[in-house]
C-alpha cells in the first residue's frame, strides 16, 4: 500500500507544471461542493444542526387569595412568546381578590438528516381575576420610629388596568378603571399563538386573542379599548422572504410596525370610556388564522417524464421556451458521418 502512494506521488511529481495546476484546480472545485453540498442540507439561520432536535417547555401556574384591609397595589407582568398580559391595580380601603395564572412557552426544533425539518411554537397564557374593592382613607402605623408616632395616611382611589398583547395576530385589548369607590370585577384573559413551519414548505399561524369582563363600578371611570392590525402577522414571514429561519417564532426584524400600521389603518378599532356608576359585560374574541402550502420540484422534473409532462407553469416559463426543442428531442438529427474526424 505504502508503495502504491509513492508511485502515484513520484507520477504526479514527474508531471508539467501545467498538468499539475489543472489536478490541483480539479481538486479544489471538487472540495468546495462537497463543502456546498453539506452547508445547503442546512437552511441558513437554522438553530439545530442536521440530525437533531431541541425542546424548550417552560410552564408556570399561580392561584392566590388575597383579603387585605388598608393599602394595595399590585403588579403582574407575563410574556410567552409574542403574546403578552399586564395587571396593575392600587387602591386603598377594603381588598378581597382570588386570581389564577397559567403560563406555558413551547419550542420545538426537529431537524432530522433525510426527511422535512420542523420548527414549531405554542406559546399562551390564563388569566383570572374575581376582586371586590372598596375604597376608604386609612392610617397606618409603621414599625416603632417616627412612623409610630406619625401614621401614614392613604386616601387613593381605586384604580386597576389590564391589557393583553397578541404580536402575531397583530391584536391589542385594554380595560382599564379608575377614580372608582367601589368595584367588583369579574375578569378573564385567554392568549396563544402557534407558528408550524415545515421546510417543504408548509405555514401555519395562529393568533388567538380573548377577554371577559362583567363588573359593577360605583362613581369611577371605566374604558375598553380594542385595536386590530390590518396586517396579517400571523403569515408575515411566510411571505417577506427576507427574515432568518432564527427569527420565525419571535417576530423579530419587523420593528415597529405592528403599532404603526395598527394605528395608522385598522381593521378593528374601539374605544369606551363610561363615567359614573356603570354595570359592564363584554365578551371579545379575536382568532387570526393562517396556513399557506406551496410545493416545488427538488429536481428537473423532465428527468423522469419528459418534456410533455413537466408541469404547465415550466412549459410556459419565458426561458424554456427557447430551449423547447432540446427538451422534447425535436431539435435531434442523427449524423449522417463523424463530425470530427478520429486522428492517429
Amino acid at each position: 500500500m505504502i508503495k502504491r502512494i509513492g508511485d502515484r506521488l513520484a507520477a504526479y511529481l514527474e508531471q508539467s507544471d501545467r498538468d499539475k495546476f489543472l489536478l490541483t484546480t480539479a481538486f479544489v472545485i471538487a472540495f468546495v461542493s462537497l463543502i456546498g453540498i453539506s452547508m445547503a442540507a442546512t437552511p441558513s439561520g437554522s438553530l439545530v444542526g442536521p440530525g437533531s432536535y431541541e425542546e424548550k417547555n417552560t410552564t408556570f401556574s399561580m392561584e392566590q387569595s388575597v383579603q387585605n384591609n388598608g393599602y394595595s397595589m399590585t403588579y403582574l407582568y407575563a410574556k410567552s412568546g409574542n403574546v403578552a398580559i399586564k395587571n396593575y391595580a392600587h387602591g386603598s380601603g377594603s381588598l378581597n381578590s382570588e386570581s389564577t395564572l397559567i403560563y406555558q412557552l413551547l419550542n420545538k426544533k426537529n431537524h432530522p438528516l433525510y426527511t422535512d425539518y420542523n420548527d414549531f411554537s405554542q406559546n399562551c397564557i390564563q388569566f383570572k381575576e374575581d376582586v371586590s374593592m372598596a375604597y376608604a382613607p386609612v392610617r397606618i402605623t409603621i414599625g416603632n420610629g417616627y412612623f409610630a408616632a406619625n401614621p401614614l395616611d392613604y386616601n387613593s382611589l381605586l384604580k386597576e388596568k389590564t391589557w393583553v398583547k397578541n404580536y402575531r395576530a397583530g391584536t391589542s385589548m385594554h380595560h382599564e378603571v379608575e377614580y372608582a369607590h367601589v368595584l367588583d370585577k369579574n375578569l378573564e384573559i385567554n392568549a396563544k399563538e402557534k407558528f408550524n413551519y415545515t421546510y417543504d414548505p408548509v405555514w401555519e399561524g395562529l393568533g388567538y386573542t380573548q377577554m371577559k369582563i362583567k363588573e359593577d363600578l360605583t362613581d369611577g371611570k371605566a374604558h375598553i379599548g380594542v385595536l386590530q392590525s390590518n396586517t396579517d402577522y400571523a403569515g408575515k414571514l411566510a411571505n417577506d422572504g427576507k427574515t432568518p429561519l432564527s427569527d420565525f417564532t419571535s417576530l423579530k426584524g419587523l420593528g415597529p410596525g405592528m403599532l404603526s400600521s395598527a394605528m395608522k389603518n385598522p381593521s378593528i378599532e374601539i374605544d369606551e370610556d363610561y363615567w359614573g356608576t356603570s354595570h359592564i359585560e363584554k365578551n371579545m374574541t379575536l382568532e387570526v388564522p393562517y396556513y399557506k402550502k406551496t410545493s416545488s420540484d427538488d429536481w428537473l422534473p423532465c428527468c423522469s417524464g419528459g418534456y410533455l409532462t413537466m408541469p404547465a407553469s415550466y412549459i410556459g416559463d419565458a426561458k424554456l421556451k427557447s430551449s423547447k426543442g432540446v427538451f422534447d428531442c425535436s431539435c435531434f438529427k442523427a449524423p449522417n458521418q463523424a463530425q470530427f474526424p478520429r486522428v492517429y
